[in-house]
């Protein structure tokens, strides 16, 4: 079953050093497909999108607006040349109902990283399937570079705006 409320904070320290903070949001109903709209229609063009696994980093910027569409469940994201498919609400799986649990966002979170080799803080969010494997991580824009990915000479935490409203909005 899908968790309808958010957990308490958690703490994960990796072992490349860094740490993660992670802020739950509730994952029942269409309140994972209402944020993604948000983000992906109106501020698709200051995000960056894709899995960050270890040994493997998809670090996506559209360059135009994509086109959203929704079937069976999975809110899928069109750009033209790509796009992704992210099963955010309740699908048939085909009738089988563990494949369902499994497929469907079971936990959200927004997340605050700190000590990382690339930069000291990032700002996300982050979805796992229903076996807590990695779906999408969303980068929202960093203080410590501008919207062109290059270092800026000192921090301009004005960039953390967009990430604290949508984590004011959507968490629980």
């Amino acid at each position: 079953m899908v968790p309808t409320t958010a957990r308490a904070p958690t703490v994960e320290h990796e072992l490349d050093g860094t740490t993660t903070e992670y802020d739950d949001v509730p994952v029942a109903g269409d309140h994972v497909e209402r944020l993604l709209r948000e983000l992906f229609t109106e501020h698709w063009a200051e995000i960056t999108v894709g899995p960050i696994l270890q040994g493997a980093a998809w670090e996506i910027r559209f360059v135009k607006a994509p086109t959203l569409t929704m079937l069976d469940g999975y809110l899928t994201t069109d750009t033209g040349a790509w796009h992704f498919h992210l099963c955010v609400g309740d699908t048939r799986a085909g009738g089988r109902d563990d494949l369902a649990q499994i497929r469907r966002v079971a936990r959200a979170a927004f997340f605050q990283t700190t000590g990382g080799s690339c930069t000291p803080l990032s700002y996300g969010l982050r979805l796992w399937n229903g076996q807590g494997e990695q779906m999408l991580t969303v980068f929202f824009p960093n203080p410590y570079y501008d919207d062109a990915s290059e270092r800026l000479r000192a921090p301009d935490f004005t960039r953390t705006a967009l990430w604290e409203d949508f984590r004011r909005r959507y968490r629980a």
